[in-house]
């Protein structure tokens, strides 16, 4: 017989923590604020294309030569809680908890990277 509340655990434990995350240049404190269904995936892909250039934010990318890896910080701002429907779709999830963040912040112009909508 199957057991719909194990199931239901087994699901949410193997679900990668998704939500809101922020890049933070330490030296001018601009941040960008993204958001993603596998955080952690997400900031590794940021760190990777920044180490070797591919990062596609312009700015971004140009500070992050010029002031160097050592003053960048990589940190979740918030994080979705699994639902207990498995195949629930999180992307208008993420999306309002994200532009909630980008309210409350404002990265935007001289405080960020993030390009207004």
């Amino acid at each position: 017989m199957i057991d719909k509340k194990e199931i239901k655990k087994s699901y949410k434990l193997t679900m990668t923590p998704m939500g809101v995350y922020q890049i933070k240049n330490l030296v001018n404190r601009k941040i960008f604020v993204g958001s993603s269904k596998n955080i952690s995936g997400r900031i590794n892909r940021h760190k990777f294309q920044l180490q070797f250039g591919g990062e596609e934010i312009k700015e971004l990318m140009d500070d992050y030569r010029k002031f160097g890896a050592e003053n960048f910080s990589f940190e979740t701002l918030d994080q979705l809680k699994p639902k207990d429907e498995p195949g629930y779709d999180y992307s208008e999830d993420l999306e309002v908890l994200r532009e909630l963040w980008m309210e409350k912040l404002q990265p935007f112009g001289e405080r960020g990277y993030n390009k207004k909508d």
